[in-house]
């Protein structure tokens, strides 16, 4: 059932999609799809949180791979833009966006399932250089958004607004983020 409403919610978006379409396109019936999601809104959801799920799939923070700090915050960056830059995730992006305007829940679940998650995850491995003496850090999860903030610079913007990707300028944004993160918070004793 997620599957077929996922297909017609980002196909046609929320307004359009009728739960009647959504149990035909699964085969079963409408009272099915009702008792697994209560309404339609709970059945967006329920594949706004699939879709973060499988995204996730295509990144996590194990991209960063092994190696000192400075390498696995570049490989981080470098894994983070490429995932952001992904057509499918610009079109996600953009049609939970509309979909929030009119049903706020849903763009809180798309962040506590994607980039609240993400988030969490870096802030883990963030705790795990302070406890090793790399890092001196008092408030994990913003030093954790300023370093994807940085990363993803601009080009965040502009690949929501149809602007080729500049892969060079990224490089150089990514490594810019590394030098004055760990500045910032690298220890120097």
């Amino acid at each position: 059932m997620v599957k077929a409403a996922s297909q017609m919610f980002f196909d046609v978006g929320y307004a359009a999609t009728a739960i009647e379409q959504v149990a035909a396109k699964a085969g079963v019936s409408k009272v099915t799809v009702y008792n697994h999601f209560g309404d339609k809104r709970g059945l967006f959801i329920a594949t706004v949180e699939n879709e973060c799920a499988k995204m996730a799939g295509h990144f996590s923070i194990e991209q960063a791979g092994t190696g000192d700090l400075k390498s696995r915050l570049l490989a981080l960056g470098k894994a983070m833009t490429a995932f952001l830059a992904r057509p499918e995730m610009t079109r996600f992006e953009l049609r939970i966006a509309a979909e929030t305007e009119h049903e706020p829940a849903i763009g809180r679940s798309f962040l506590d399932a994607g980039p609240r998650n993400m988030r969490a995850e870096f802030v883990v491995m963030l705790q795990s250089e302070v406890e090793a003496g790399r890092l001196q850090i008092d408030d994990l999860p913003l030093a954790a958004e300023q370093f994807v903030s940085m990363c993803k610079g601009f080009s965040d913007l502009e690949r929501r607004f149809g602007a080729e990707a500049d892969p060079e300028r990224n490089r150089e944004r990514i490594e810019g983020a590394v030098a004055v993160f760990l500045n910032a918070y690298g220890r120097s004793d």
